[in-house]
């Protein structure tokens, strides 16, 4: 036996522990060290020892974003002693049976968790806030027994019940002056990890819950086939491909989609992959937190979460993060904490659980998303009945299931799907056997989309709350333009750049009372009115729309993470929609009301403007940037290439 790991089982909770199972691997990594608490990322102290952090939700205050901040410390495990155990031996050492637990139910009761998902649907999602959002409530329990023999208990039988997880962990970091940090966990989602240059991020959503006789391929490739489940998927991978796009200066391509299957759900997810040079705890903060247990666009849904959420998230939705040197400075593994139970001083247990709001919830779909995602690590706390891996069957080998996952593809960006420099960035396959790989031979024209018109020329890119401008960045570089960055507050004047490309964001773009929507409608008078080019996306061309004298109006059912086949200007297009709002016009192909700006429309069949354009302004109501928009690169060069060149016939 390990004799680190005899010390930690003997020490009544006063030795600081990490133990680990990282992606099924065979042993049990076992962690013991000094524990210091630190403000920021940055500080978390990489001096050539390992550290393991514990990330709170509360640090997304790092990137300026609304959280309830209840003062859950940065806690680290600066790691001076480690070693590896038998999973075998392990378990021996462990509790064989779970440590009581006096259940006391769900501290946001069904029904009125079932109210915060109505409202969040009608006055969030349903007023352009964004396009999803998760909200969370805690399973309550009590026990008297010892910190460190119930954590062990139930950490033994998520390692011999639970299936699928990235991490299986038992951590507790105690410190002299503060509540001790203890919690047990099986997390099945990687939310950033950096090998080599390499970064990895693994958007998980949609959930098959399984019946309690057990999952079936019936049930899994109706599963697959549920519109709603494939959208809610599709969102959080824009909303990580925005993070990778921040992080990786040549982008980031999509692997997948894969199954990933547990004791008592499954769900769908992608793996996502780029090359990045920053500071793993830099690297780290740019991607706090997963849209997959936060929502879209990110900093609203922060902002909802805070609205709807009653109270502070600790640590869920926050990261375990393991940082170790490597002959170049660090590397990052980093899952997300979710699945976990956490045990407070006086024997208080609370397990969080979330379910992702879009617009085809219900209340009762929710309401039972929590239940099941909660249910794993409730079994392993005795309070439902524990389920033996060997009964299930292998989903990923059911017939059909690969196919199913693969067609999903054919909705997707080839942009997106391959290496976006010359050769492979990273030059492995995804680690899990057995899973389907996307066809990298299927290449779109809009990968070749690269134009002699646009190079070397330069463009402002105005992020208006939406990250998606960090993707539309990367596609205008991929054309050619040098291009930065600025957030509306910080733009003083649009009046003298070669391009502005106005970006897209949340909120009705009718209410002038909200400081960005009319700073946003001032910048682009500003534009129009020194007749320089420019190109406006979604919200901005709502604001577009609006100057040329179209009526704004709410859509019957929002087209939040839709894709559609579209008219733009004569030239058919399968774009994807993230918007709740439209310009209305009656003719299609009609020119807009006679204002001081006439603009040229592209209407769909519903009669919502989806493009206009005029002497040196052009305007798409959909995300050209999105992994959805098929043809989304091409219709983006069109439109960049009509601006900067009908600027140039009016100035001639």
């Amino acid at each position: 036996m390990n004799s680190l790991l005899d010390r930690i089982v003997a020490s009544a909770g006063a030795l600081p522990f990490a133990l680990l199972r990282r992606h099924d691997g065979a042993g049990i990594e076992v962690l013991s060290g000094d524990v210091v608490d630190v403000d920021v990322l940055a500080d978390i102290p990489l001096d050539g020892r390992p550290v393991l952090a514990a990330v709170p939700f509360r640090q997304v205050r790092e990137r300026g974003f609304a959280v309830h901040d209840d003062g859950a410390p940065l806690r680290c495990l600066i790691v001076s002693e480690r070693g590896t155990v038998p999973l075998t031996e392990a378990l021996v050492a462990f509790p064989s049976e779970p440590a009581h637990v006096e259940p006391q139910g769900f501290d946001t009761p069904d029904d009125e968790y079932a109210g915060i998902v109505r409202r969040v649907i009608d006055d969030e999602i349903g007023r352009g806030e964004g396009a999803n959002f998760v909200i969370a409530r805690s399973f309550l329990g009590q026990t008297d027994a010892p910190t460190v023999p119930a954590l062990l208990s139930w950490f033994r039988a998520l390692l011999t019940d639970e299936s699928g997880a990235y991490w299986t962990f038992a951590v507790h970091l105690p410190t002299p002056n503060t509540p001790p940090l203890s919690m047990v966990g099986a997390t099945p989602e990687r939310h950033l990890s950096v090998h080599g240059g390499v970064a990895l991020m693994n958007p998980i959503s949609g959930t098959y819950r399984h019946p309690a006789t057990g999952p079936t391929r019936d049930g899994v490739l109706d599963f697959l086939a549920d519109v709603k489940e494939s959208e809610e998927l599709f969102m959080v991978v824009d909303e990580e491909m925005k993070m990778m796009s921040a992080v990786c200066p040549d982008g980031g391509r999509i692997l997948g989609p894969y199954l990933k299957q547990m004791s008592r759900l499954s769900h769908t997810e992608f793996l996502l992959e780029g090359r990045t040079s920053l500071d793993v705890r830099e690297a780290l903060r740019l991607t706090m937190f997963a849209p997959t247990v936060t929502g879209s666009p990110m900093q609203n849904a922060c902002t909802v979460i805070a609205r709807h959420e009653p109270r502070p998230r600790g640590y869920y939705a926050g990261v375990l993060a393991l940082f170790e040197p490597d002959s170049v400075g660090y590397e990052l593994d980093a899952p997300i904490l979710i699945r976990t139970a956490y045990l407070e001083a006086g024997g208080r247990l609370s397990v969080p659980a979330g379910a992702t709001l879009v617009r085809h919830s219900t209340p009762e779909g929710e309401v039972a998303e929590t239940r099941a995602k909660a249910s794993g690590v409730l079994a392993a706390l005795g309070l439902l009945p524990r389920q033996a891996s060997a009964s299930r069957i292998d989903l990923n080998a059911q017939t059909g299931v690969g196919e199913s996952l693969a067609a999903r593809n054919e909705r997707l960006a080839s942009f997106w799907r391959l290496a976006q420099n010359s050769g492979d960035p990273v030059g492995r396959r995804a680690p899990d056997a057995g899973r389907v790989m996307p066809d990298r031979a299927q290449a779109a024209d809009d990968t070749d989309a690269s134009s002699s018109q646009l190079t070397g020329r330069s463009a402002l890119v105005i992020d208006n709350e939406d990250q998606f401008t960090t993707m539309l960045a990367h596609q205008l570089r991929h054309l050619g333009l040098e291009v930065r960055r600025a957030h509306w507050a910080e733009v003083e004047s649009v009046a003298d750049d070669e391009l502005v490309v106005f970006g897209p964001g949340p909120g009705d773009p009718r209410d002038l009372s909200q400081r960005r929507i009319a700073r946003l409608r001032a910048l682009m008078l500003e534009r129009l009115r020194a007749k320089r080019p420019a190109l406006a996306v979604c919200l901005s061309h709502q604001v577009l729309a609006q100057l040329a004298g179209y009526e704004i109006v709410s859509l019957p059912a929002p087209r939040q993470g839709v894709r559609l086949d579209v008219d733009v200007f004569g030239e058919r297009a399968a774009i994807g929609f993230y918007n709740t709002f439209g310009a209305t016009a009656r003719l299609r192909g009609a020119r807009s009301p006679r204002t001081e700006f006439e603009l040229e429309a592209s209407v769909d069949d519903d009669g919502i403007v989806t493009a206009l354009r005029g002497p040196g302004v052009a305007s798409i109501q959909g995300h050209l940037e999105s992994v959805l928009s098929s043809d989304g690169l091409a219709t983006l060069r069109r439109l960049t290439e009509f601006a900067l060149h009908e600027a140039q016939l009016t100035t001639a």
